[in-house]
């Protein structure tokens, strides 16, 4: 067994497909059953049933897939470590929710300063962020603080503070006008959703229907066409508000604040990729705080 064998199980349980995996690898179909077999015969276990439609794990291939991305990710945290730290290389697998408003300033000023360093960002839910992290599939993520992410195995840096508003397209709306309409929100998993639905517990109050939406841009445009109401960050739809085309109805601060940090496993060794990381988020979150604060002094003036 060496890593690499661990590496096209890992592909291949991905993707459900010996031939998806052979082309993502660029590796020959036969190649990859073969080692597949290699890797069933010296863990003495089968770790994928075979059907027409492709492969999926068995229960053995489930229990052993975590461990396979915990040695993939040393191994590379190894190369890392013995490589010239001086410049800043390798990969940093990241992800976030969709609506972190600072996000471009901090991949900017974090892709000019390490431009060796290979960045892929995904999106999802809170909860499958989490889960992803730690499973050893992402290298870190940006998630909404919460029941969600208190894991001990799990390190926080705070990014952003925000506060949630419903919106609607209906001017001076009450809330309870608001709460008429349906509600369109993200799937499970997500901390807006799960912020709303503990204010609608508190008061009583029951939606007549609600509808998942895949994507923030589908979601406001729901919104503003007269779908329904939405229930997200005031500051990821400032434009829309000062446009007119959309209308925020606060609701009480104990459901609204958010916070948003970044989460990352807690290990012995974090790669010089994401340290980096991890401290162009601190400069920024610091350089942010220091003109809001400077903006109010000015205001307070006048």
């Amino acid at each position: 067994m060496n890593v690499q064998d661990l590496i096209i199980f890992q592909e291949v349980a991905r993707s459900g497909s010996i031939n998806q995996a052979a082309t993502a690898m660029n590796y020959s179909q036969s190649n990859v059953t073969s080692r597949i077999k290699k890797l069933e015969h010296d863990l003495h276990v089968t770790l994928f049933y075979r059907h027409q439609k492709g492969v999926t794990l068995t229960n053995e291939g489930k229990e052993l897939l975590p461990y396979a991305q915990k040695i993939i990710s040393l191994t590379d945290q190894m190369k890392m470590l013995a490589s010239d730290t001086k410049r800043v290389t390798g990969t940093l697998d990241i992800a976030s929710v969709e609506t972190v408003i600072g996000l471009p300033t901090i991949l900017s000023a974090y892709i000019k300063a390490y431009d060796s360093v290979d960045v892929t960002l995904s999106t999802g839910v809170t909860s499958e962020l989490r889960d992803k992290v730690l499973n050893f599939e992402l290298d870190g993520a940006f998630v909404t603080k919460g029941s969600m992410t208190n894991d001990p195995k799990l390190q926080e840096v705070p990014v952003f503070d925000e506060r949630l508003v419903l919106l609607s397209n209906a001017p001076n709306a009450t809330v309870e006008d608001v709460l008429e309409q349906p509600i369109l929100r993200f799937s499970e998993g997500c901390m807006y959703r799960e912020k709303l639905n503990d204010y609608l517990e508190a008061t009583g109050r029951k939606p007549k229907r609600a509808m998942e939406l895949g994507t923030l841009e589908t979601t406001l445009i729901s919104v503003i066409s007269g779908l329904g109401v939405a229930y997200l960050p005031y500051e990821a739809v400032t434009e829309y508000i000062e446009k007119g085309s959309l209308y925020a109805t606060e609701i009480p601060e104990a459901y609204s604040q958010i916070s948003t940090v970044f989460i990352y496993r807690k290990e012995d060794y974090v790669t010089p990729a994401l340290k980096k990381f991890i401290q162009t988020i601190e400069d920024v979150r610091e350089r942010t705080m220091y003109k809001n604060e400077k903006k109010e002094g000015i205001e307070e003036k006048k």
